[in-house]
């Protein structure tokens, strides 16, 4: 059971990530729209448009791969990190900023989807100690 704790963790985040990745795509116009009206991101929204769905592909890519899991485990921690930053200081320094988030993710509120990313975040870290300790104890039959 414990070899397949990081893989299932793993495909939780492949699933989370490509539905994230192409709610953002499908409906660039509106995402873009909701970058440029957010005062933290305004200045860069252009860039990030393309750089936040990029990012999440590119960890699903390294899911992929068995020999990237632990980077993938990282930069998952280090996305959803960055996203629940970004959640706290919209919940705490502004007033009403829409979600730029795709999908089913953009019917939570605010608080909601912080507590979703803390669940991701904590999944991340599962995935990390995991893959550690599979390496210092590779899995025998």
């Amino acid at each position: 059971m414990y070899y397949f704790v990081p893989k299932i963790i793993g495909l939780l985040f492949i699933l989370l990530f490509v539905y994230a990745a192409s709610s953002k795509l499908l409906a660039f116009q509106q995402f873009e729209t909701q970058l440029v009206k957010s005062p933290f991101f305004s200045a860069y929204a252009h860039w990030m448009v393309w750089m936040i769905p990029l990012s999440e592909l590119s960890v699903v890519v390294l899911f992929l791969f068995q020999k990237y899991l632990l980077l993938a485990f990282y930069s998952s921690l280090f996305i959803m990190t960055l996203f629940s930053l970004y959640i706290y200081l919209v919940l705490n320094f502004s007033d009403s900023i829409p979600c730029a988030c795709g999908g089913f993710l953009s019917n939570l509120g605010w608080r909601e989807h912080f507590i979703f990313n803390m669940v991701f975040i904590i999944l991340a870290l599962i995935g990390v100690i995991t893959t550690h300790k599979q390496r210092l104890i590779p899995f025998s039959k």
